[in-house]
């Protein structure tokens, strides 16, 4: 159903018919570039930066009110825990769009974003709230039998407030 807002996708007209007069010209031109600028928008942001949080582009509804999905990328060489820069209590969630993945130096393996317990053969990894006033932790767990890390990634997404 069309009148359904949050089913509708970002959706740019192929073809326009701009009027002769100047003065309609100038409302159809405005109104393009409107068009043109939400459907680029309403898109997710391919900009991954190492430690620092970028905005995705996304829009969620799980209040009344818009919020806006954030991606950081961490990078780690050994399963210490890893400073995300920010506390827990300053945004809404966590993602379920986080991931990870790493190598033993030869293979590569995906990191499970899970709980605090260790799934054996499993390298998983959960968001750890900290006694720190400043930043809370991405921390690992490695289950009995796991490739050893050689070097990996952690894609971290969340929720703003609002």
């Amino acid at each position: 159903m069309s009148s359904n807002i949050m089913n509708q996708v970002a959706y740019l007209r192929t073809s326009r018919e701009f009027p002769e007069e100047l003065h309609q010209l100038t409302v159809e031109i405005n109104k393009t570039y409107l068009d043109i600028a939400n459907a680029v928008n309403a898109r997710v942001i391919g900009i991954f930066t190492i430690n620092r949080p970028v905005q995705t582009g996304e829009a969620w509804f799980l209040t009344v009110r818009r919020q806006q999905s954030f991606r950081q990328v961490y990078t780690f060489t050994t399963t210490a825990n890893i400073n995300i820069g920010f506390k827990l209590t300053s945004i809404a969630q966590i993602s379920p769009r986080s991931y990870g993945t790493f190598t033993d130096g030869t293979n590569w393996y995906g990191l499970i974003f899970s709980s605090n317990v260790a799934i054996a053969g499993q390298i998983s990894f959960y968001v750890l709230a900290t006694g720190s006033t400043t930043t809370d932790q991405i921390a690992f767990l490695t289950g009995a039998v796991a490739p050893a890390i050689t070097s990996g990634t952690i894609v971290l997404e969340w929720l703003s407030q609002v």
